[in-house]
């Protein structure tokens, strides 16, 4: 690709700065809702990296569009993809990144937020929910599994037996479902999700970051313990899924708009 191929190629995030201390990093792929490619993904593990590493960034929001926090995976980029492939990927260092950042994170979520999409929110530290939000994980509708945390992330956040209903039916819940499984923390009419999220970053970005960054801490070390485990654990049984004929079924039946007819 030349240098004029670099400029016309569309930003895939955008960056921006409400406020003093605040960050608010906005996924930009609108013809695709959002959808995470592997640029996507690099661009928001570096977008959190250079949040982290960064002393005027108090507080960082992450946000989407109003139809669409994020979508989920592209599944372009799944259709042929090999265990090894898959792994070879290294994706739980691209989720890490945003993870492991100091600083709050609040996820303002609006539209669809499914899949990898709803596996970005569960890394936020607040979510803020429309009320028009679908959250879910429909992996399993293309005869895969969450690969992104949901096993894990998902159980602790609502219980074993909510989390199952998600995750074994695939079905979204709306934000007001959410908000009442604890998988959110306020829900609001769509208008008011950024401004909200915006007023919670700029509170912490002028409040007392040693006690801010210790609770956060000290909050994540009370999961991380088994639960780096139970991701490692995800990630190989992911991976190995892209050999079952139950992933080229599924995915190409969404590709195509076709129901899948699973073996």
């Amino acid at each position: 690709m030349n240098t004029a191929d670099l400029e016309a190629t569309p930003p895939v995030l955008q960056i921006e700065h409400p406020s003093p201390g605040v960050r608010l990093i906005r996924l930009h792929r609108p013809e695709v809702l959002n959808a995470l490619n592997l640029t996507l993904r690099h661009a928001l593990a570096q977008a959190f990296l250079d949040a982290d590493a960064d002393d005027s960034v108090r507080a960082v929001v992450l946000a989407g569009s109003p139809r669409a926090f994020c979508a989920g995976a592209d599944l372009t980029e799944y259709r042929d993809a090999t265990p090894g492939g898959i792994a070879a990927r290294g994706m739980g260092r691209l989720w890490d990144a945003i993870a492991q950042c100091r600083k709050p994170v609040i996820a303002a979520v609006r539209g669809h937020a499914l899949g990898g999409g709803c596996e970005l929110a569960l890394h936020a530290d607040l979510i803020v929910a429309a009320e028009s939000a679908r959250l879910g994980q429909p992996e399993v509708l293309i005869g895969l599994m969450p690969g992104g945390g949901a096993t894990q992330r998902l159980t602790r956040a609502i219980g074993k037996y909510q989390a199952m209903r998600l995750l074994l039916t695939g079905a979204p819940i709306g934000g007001l479902e959410a908000l009442a499984l604890g998988l959110v923390s306020e829900c609001l009419p769509d208008a008011e999700v950024e401004p909200r999220a915006l007023a919670l970053a700029t509170q912490f970005a002028t409040g007392p970051q040693a006690a801010l960054r210790a609770i956060k801490e000290a909050v994540l070390h009370a999961h991380q313990a088994p639960l780096q485990q139970g991701l490692e654990f995800e990630r190989k049984a992911f991976a190995l899924l892209f050999d079952h004929p139950d992933k080229t079924e599924g995915i190409g039946a969404r590709l195509e708009k076709r129901p899948a007819r699973f073996g």
